[in-house]
C-alpha cells in the first residue's frame, strides 16, 4: 500500500506527535548532553532501531505512504509506551472502516422505554450519550444538575460543544481543563473509529475556530476511551459536589452510552445531591382540592 490515503496521514502524524512527547531516556538511550538535539523527543531513527526495522521502512509509515504490519505495530507500541486507547486509535485507522466514503447518518433517537428508565431514576442524575458525545436524552436531576438540556437546540446538544461554549458548564467543573482535554481525546478516538463521519468533521471544524484551546488540543492527537472518573462539581445552588460517574453500553446501539453519576454514601456530597433531587422532582399530579378519593378533576 503506497498511497497517501487520509487514515494512513493520520496514522503517520499520529506516531510523530507520540515520538516527539516521548524523553529517550526513558526509553533507555544514551543522550551526549553535550550536543544538543535538535528534535523533541525520539528521532525516526531511534524509533526504527528501537522497533527493529529499517529508518526507510519507518519514515514511510511516518510519511503516510505504508500501513504498518501486525508486529511492526505491535513494535511500534512497545517502543512509544502507548497505552490502550491510544493502540486502538491506531487500529481503528488502519481497519477495515478506514476507508470508508462519506455518510450523513440520521440523529440518533433513544427508545421511548430508555426515556422511561431515564425517568424512574429520581435520585440519579443520567443522560444517554451518542456519537461524537451528542446528548441524546436525560433525566430530570441531570438537567439541574449540568444545565437545562431542554433549553438548548436539539442540533447542538453535544457535551464537547457545551464544555467549550457555555460559560455556566464551563464555570461548573473545578477541573475545567481536565474534563475538556478528556472530551477532546474522546472526539479523537470518534474521529478514528468513524472517519467518514461529516457532522463530527462540522463539529471539529467549528470549535477549532472558535477556541483555540480546542484548536491546539486537536492537534495534540491525545486520545481516551469513555469508561468512568471522579469530578467535582461547583454547582450554583448546592456547593461542591465529588460525583463518580460510570458509563454502560446500550446493547441496542453500541454507539449509545448510558452516564450514572452517583456520590458516596453519607458524604456531604451525597447529601447535597439529594437537596438537589428533592428540589428538580417532578410537580406532583394535580388532584383536586375536594376530592377524598385524590383522583383527578375532569
Amino acid at each position: 500500500m503506497t498511497d497517501r490515503a487520509p487514515h494512513l496521514r493520520e496514522l503517520g502524524e499520529f506516531l510523530k506527535t507520540r515520538r516527539g512527547e516521548l524523553d529517550p531516556a526513558t526509553v533507555g538511550l544514551v543522550v551526549d548532553s553535550g550536543r544538543p538535539r535538535r528534535v523533541r523527543g525520539l528521532r525516526r531513527e531511534e524509533v526504527a532501531d528501537l522497533a527493529a526495522i529499517s529508518t526507510d521502512y519507518y519514515t514511510r509509515i511516518e510519511q503516510g505512504r505504508l500501513a504498518p504490519s501486525e508486529p511492526v505495530l505491535a513494535a511500534l507500541v512497545r517502543v512509544l509506551r502507548l497505552d490502550r486507547a491510544e493502540r486502538d486509535y491506531l487500529e481503528n485507522l488502519i481497519g477495515p472502516g478506514a476507508r470508508r466514503t462519506p455518510v450523513r447518518r440520521g440523529r440518533q433517537r433513544v427508545r421511548p422505554q430508555i426515556q422511561r428508565l431515564l425517568d424512574q431514576l429520581t435520585d440519579t442524575p443520567a443522560l444517554v450519550l451518542g456519537r461524537r458525545l451528542d446528548i441524546l436524552a436525560w433525566n430530570r436531576l441531570a438537567a439541574a444538575l449540568l444545565t437545562d438540556f431542554s433549553a438548548v437546540p436539539a442540533r447542538q446538544r453535544n457535551y464537547v460543544r457545551l464544555i467549550f461554549t457555555d460559560p455556566a458548564v464551563r464555570e461548573l467543573y473545578q477541573d475545567w481543563e481536565a474534563v475538556a482535554r478528556t472530551g477532546v481525546a474522546i472526539l479523537r478516538m470518534d474521529a478514528a473509529a468513524n472517519p467518514a463521519d461529516p457532522d463530527l468533521a462540522a463539529l471539529v471544524g467549528e470549535l477549532s475556530v472558535t477556541d483555540p484551546q480546542f484548536r491546539q488540543w486537536w492537534a495534540d492527537r491525545h486520545v481516551a476511551h469513555q469508561e468512568f472518573g471522579t469530578k467535582v462539581l461547583r454547582h450554583p445552588e448546592v456547593g461542591e459536589l465529588t460525583l463518580d460517574w460510570d458509563t454502560f453500553t446500550y446493547a441496542g446501539d453500541p454507539a449509545q452510552q448510558l452516564v450514572l453519576w452517583s456520590a458516596e454514601p453519607g458524604s456531604a456530597s451525597h447529601e447535597r445531591l439529594r437537596i438537589l433531587a428533592s428540589w428538580s422532582a417532578a410537580p406532583p399530579h394535580p388532584v383536586a382540592v375536594d376530592d377524598p378519593l385524590g383522583t383527578e378533576r375532569e
